[in-house]
């Protein structure tokens, strides 16, 4: 396997090889592709000799090149792990972050796949391997030579639970999660729903001492409908009993992520009445007004609008009550920062546009896309019942947050 880090101008900075080298000329089949179709770009490619299996993360692309048939999401996942850790050590995953840690970007990679299988890819046992740069580390092994990958073993890797580092002691023992849902809907210019889904995931940040068995408990577990668990979860009692029973990681990792497609829990958590109007030749109109909907009066923050306007617009002048708006003549897009939602007085925004002289193919049907949060609210109603804890003695503090947020939310015209 071959993962090679490529941009969207097609350039290949970043290769690592294991068992035989491989030809970096195998990456022009992917580059191709990617020049054919920058957002599409299919993510097993067959090629003579091998097959490129891919995954596009921001503004990185990671490339495998297997010269056998594998399970492709076998790679793929193994990839977005490889991201994962990225983000985790250097906080971000880009050309210029990798280019400025090449040395601990090959050290991760040789730990991460041993002769071309994955071997160490929790988080915690890796920073007991490589220990994450910072300046004087950085300064001190220039001068000293040294490098940041440990002389001693993990004492986790050997054990029946490698996602764990013996020997944890912390003064506050604590346990939070995060329940984050992200809407993707698709609403019609009535109002109705015509495409609607949740997707969510449980993240958690675990510091507790010794050895914990935790069991975590939903109030209403029957309204997942795909559900993937990290390797701690014992699944078994999943299905039989729909209990999250687990020895956690050290830290923050991803617990579980799910999707819900059922259309009694997806409620849309806010709505926007609109007015749109433009004739040949005249001036346009335009009144949007932005409000909360099935909130259980929760705030809806961090509202923003984004509209394309028709080709033929040359101008916006607009009134909003709240928040600012800036027309880009280029793109044609309409921004609105709307921020909070504010119930006794709702957001609008309404005023001219300017229409091209002489217009006369008039697409006058734009769509809305809507970005929001809503905090101590999870729009499918999940919520986590209780968490036990067993083979310690201490009571450690525990706390459960909720996020909704837009995912791709569109609102047509």
């Amino acid at each position: 396997i071959s993962p090679s880090l490529s941009r969207t101008h097609s350039e290949v900075f970043l290769e690592k090889h294991w068992r035989s080298v491989v030809s970096r000329s195998v990456c022009e089949y992917f580059l191709d592709a990617q020049r054919a179709a920058p957002y599409d770009v299919p993510p097993v490619i067959a090629t003579p000799h091998y097959y490129l299996i891919t995954v596009q993360r921001d503004s990185v692309s990671l490339v495998a090149a297997c010269k056998q048939e594998v399970p492709p999401l076998f790679v793929i996942e193994f990839l977005h792990r490889v991201v994962d850790t990225f983000q985790d050590y250097f906080g971000d995953c880009s050309e210029s972050v990798i280019k400025d840690n090449y040395v601990v970007v090959y050290e991760l990679l040789d730990e991460m796949l041993d002769n071309g299988f994955p071997l160490a890819t929790e988080s915690n046992i890796l920073k007991e391997l490589i220990k994450p740069p910072n300046i004087l580390r950085t300064i001190a092994n220039t001068v000293t030579g040294k490098s940041n990958v440990s002389t001693t073993l993990p004492s986790g890797q050997l054990s029946a639970i490698p996602w764990r580092r013996s020997g944890v002691r912390y003064n506050n023992n604590e346990a939070y999660f995060d329940v984050i849902e992200e809407v993707d809907a698709i609403i019609d210019k009535s109002g109705s729903t015509v495409f609607a889904e949740i997707q969510g995931h449980i993240d958690c940040c675990i510091k507790l001492s010794g050895m914990p068995d935790l069991t975590l408990s939903f109030m209403n577990p029957r309204l997942f409908d795909d559900v993937s668990f990290h390797p701690c979860v014992r699944f078994k009692r999943w299905e039989a009993e729909r209990l999250l029973s687990f020895i956690p990681p050290d830290g923050n990792f991803r617990l579980m992520s799910y999707q819900s497609y059922q259309p009694s829990v997806v409620t849309i958590p806010i709505y926007i009445r609109h007015n749109f109007s433009i004739k040949t030749g005249e001036q346009g109109r335009l009144d949007l007004t932005i409000g909360p909907r099935n909130t259980l009066g929760r705030t809806v923050d961090k509202v923003k609008l984004e509209l394309t306007m028709p080709k033929c617009v040359l101008n916006c002048l607009l009134t909003p009550n709240q928040g600012k708006y800036t027309f880009d003549s280029v793109s044609k897009t309409l921004s609105w920062d709307v921020g909070r939602i504010d119930v006794s007085k709702l957001p609008n925004i309404r005023g001219s546009v300017s229409i091209m002289p002489g217009s006369t193919n008039i697409d006058a049907n734009p769509s809305i896309n809507v970005q929001f949060q809503i905090s101590q609210l999870a729009v499918s109603g999940l919520k986590v019942n209780r968490l036990d804890m067993y083979g310690e003695k201490y009571k450690p503090f525990k706390g459960v947050k909720y996020l909704t947020k837009a995912g791709k939310f569109q609102v047509r015209m």
